[in-house]
């Protein structure tokens, strides 16, 4: 999912070469894109309501660096609100003292659950 809407905001936010800022109408039609690839997944309606609120907040009005391009700056900044929205990474598993362990393997069609387990 996040390899998809990486290479779809890539694609939209292309055209934004030369530019010295971000601002909202730069940035408005990528975001569209990204409300549709989450709602596409499954995302609840007021989360990706608040994440793209949230991204906004952070990207209008922001200097883009001179060594990145505002395409890969917007991306960094969606990405690292992804992180934030599901949480850090947590590789423990916290094994039961007594009985089996029970894990439950969620995600979308064909990531993965059945090879993995």
């Amino acid at each position: 999912m996040f390899e998809n809407i990486t290479k779809r905001m890539t694609d939209i936010f292309g055209g934004m070469r030369g530019k010295s800022r971000l601002t909202e109408d730069n940035i408005r039609e990528g975001l569209r894109e990204v409300r549709k690839a989450l709602l596409e997944a499954d995302v609840s309606f007021r989360v990706v309501k608040d994440f793209v609120n949230a991204v906004t907040e952070k990207a209008v009005g922001q200097d883009v660096i001179k060594s990145v391009q505002p395409a890969q700056q917007i991306v960094k900044i969606v990405y690292d609100e992804l992180v934030v929205v599901m949480g850090e990474s947590d590789t423990s598993i916290p094994f039961a003292e007594d009985g089996p362990t029970v894990i439950m393997m969620a995600g979308l069609q064909g990531s993965g659950k059945t090879t993995t387990c």
